[in-house]
This record gives C-alpha cells, sequence and structure tokens, in this order.
C-alpha cells in the first residue's frame, strides 16, 4: 500500500470532549498513542488535527490542537478553528501568523454556528488565508447533533463565496453529504472547490449496504468531476475509523491512479504538505 495522508482527524483526551461518545461506540481509546500507532498500521506518515467539539457546544482551543500535534514527532499538523467573532477571526490569524511553518488550514463550523460562510466576519480571515494559500475548510452536510443547522451546513451555501473568491481554497468536508450530487458540480465548476471524504461511515442494521451506497455516490460523483483530482481522503477520527474510510476508497469504481490521488496526491498538493 502507499504512503497515505489524513486530511481530517480529532483528538483532545479530555473528558469533556464531544466526540468521547462516539469513540465508545466505536471501540476506540481515543488517545494520542493510540491515533499514532493506527496511523503507522496503515502506513498513514501524517495528518491534519482540527478541534473536536466540547460539551456545552464550543470547540476545543486551538493551542490545545498545537500542543497535541507537537507531541507527535511530525506525524500531525494542525488546522486553526475560527469561530464566526471579530475576537476570534484576529487570534486564529495572529496563530496561524506565530505558527506558519505548522499551520497548514482553517475550519469554520458551518451548521454549528449561527452564521453563514459569506458573512462578513469572514472577511479578514479569507484575506490572510488566500495571501497565504491555506485552505479554509467548512463543516458540509450533515451535522453531529440535532441542533445543527442544516441551512447553513449545505454545500451550495458555498457556490457564492467560491464565486466571490476565486484564490479561496475551499474544501468541503464530509463532501456534503447527503448531499453528493451538489458537491459534484462545486468540485466541477470551480477550480478552487475541494472536498473530503471524512466522518461519513456509521454503523447500524444497514451498515453494509449504506457503505456500498457511499461507494457508488462517491464514485458517480467523480464521474461528473471528471476525475478524483478534487477529492482528499480523510478519515473524522474517532467518528470514522481508519479501517473503514480506508475501504471505502477500495470499494470506489475508479481508476488506481484516481485512489492514489484521493489517498495522497491530492492533499499533499492543497495543504503543501
Amino acid at each position: 500500500m502507499q504512503e497515505i495522508i489524513d486530511a481530517h482527524t480529532h483528538l483532545s483526551e479530555r473528558g469533556d470532549d464531544g466526540l468521547n461518545r462516539l469513540a465508545r461506540q466505536n471501540g476506540l481509546r481515543y488517545t494520542l498513542d493510540e491515533l499514532l500507532d493506527t496511523m503507522r498500521r496503515h502506513e498513514i506518515v501524517r495528518a491534519l488535527l482540527l478541534s473536536p467539539p466540547l460539551q456545552g457546544g464550543g470547540p476545543l482551543p486551538n493551542d490545545e490542537v498545537i500542543r497535541l500535534c507537537r507531541k507527535s514527532e511530525g506525524m500531525l499538523a494542525p488546522v486553526i478553528t475560527v469561530e464566526p467573532t471579530a475576537k476570534e477571526v484576529k487570534a486564529a490569524i495572529k496563530l496561524a501568523e506565530e505558527d506558519r511553518k505548522e499551520v497548514k488550514a482553517f475550519k469554520v463550523r458551518l451548521g454549528y454556528v449561527k452564521t453563514g460562510a459569506e458573512s462578513p466576519v469572514f472577511d479578514r480571515l479569507y484575506d490572510y488565508a488566500e495571501s497565504e494559500a491555506l485552505p479554509v475548510m467548512f463543516h458540509t452536510g450533515d451535522t453531529a447533533f440535532s441542533t445543527g443547522e442544516l441551512a447553513r451546513s449545505h454545500p451550495l451555501t458555498l457556490d457564492g463565496l467560491a464565486n466571490k473568491r476565486e484564490e479561496l481554497i475551499i474544501i468541503l468536508c464530509h463532501f456534503g453529504n447527503p448531499w453528493f450530487e451538489d458537491v459534484a458540480e462545486l468540485i466541477y465548476k470551480h477550480p478552487n472547490v475541494y472536498a473530503d471524504i471524512s466522518g461519513l461511515i456509521i454503523g447500524g442494521a444497514y451498515a453494509e449496504k449504506y457503505a456500498e451506497w457511499l461507494a457508488k455516490k462517491i464514485s458517480e460523483a467523480i464521474y461528473f468531476a471528471a476525475g478524483a483530482q478534487k477529492v482528499i481522503f480523510g478519515t473524522d477520527y474517532p467518528v470514522t475509523k481508519h479501517s473503514e474510510t480506508l475501504n471505502l476508497v477500495r470499494r470506489l469504481d475508479v481508476d488506481e491512479s484516481d485512489k492514489e490521488k484521493i489517498l495522497r496526491h491530492n492533499a499533499e498538493r492543497v495543504f503543501r504538505l
């Protein structure tokens, strides 16, 4: 197997981490040692670490994400989560400046915050991201909690932003699930828009049929986009196990060269890893 890059993982090792429940359901310890050991076992050479949600609704502070990355001996690289206030935007840019050799992207939690992607509050963030060629990752599609707002996390809400900011590298997390066809159109239409396949696998009575359905939907999106050069591998650990997302890639009805792009080459290029 080729070396792999995982563009979407979470970790905190805190008791108030909102993903602890999902980690337990997946039989995971959800620790730094487990994450790194699992990466090595699957030949994942690098991963991007994003803030998990904490109980109460906010994300893990970005400095804790950076601290965990520094303990990983180069295997993890931080993504800075940006909340929709002028203060948080300013702090995120300052942190990115201070750790410019380490920070690989920003993240906006659409659907979990009461703000859309085109809000003026993010203008300064987008200006900085464009100037530094740093991607901005957006949560799209289904939300992990019933209080999420799908009207704000629908992938088509990013179309206007992509039109206005053609130099901004936009990553649609979770392939906009369940709006796969809309994401196919966005990655086909916009040269600056990409999508990751993180956090798609779930359990349940129809888990096997669902995995087949996912593979079909993503394969069809790749056909529509005329190739897999805009699709990026990500697990969303601990929401989905590494083995499950790797199996999803194996199920895709696409050329092996496209699977190689998904597993490593696209992330390597987009995040400059």
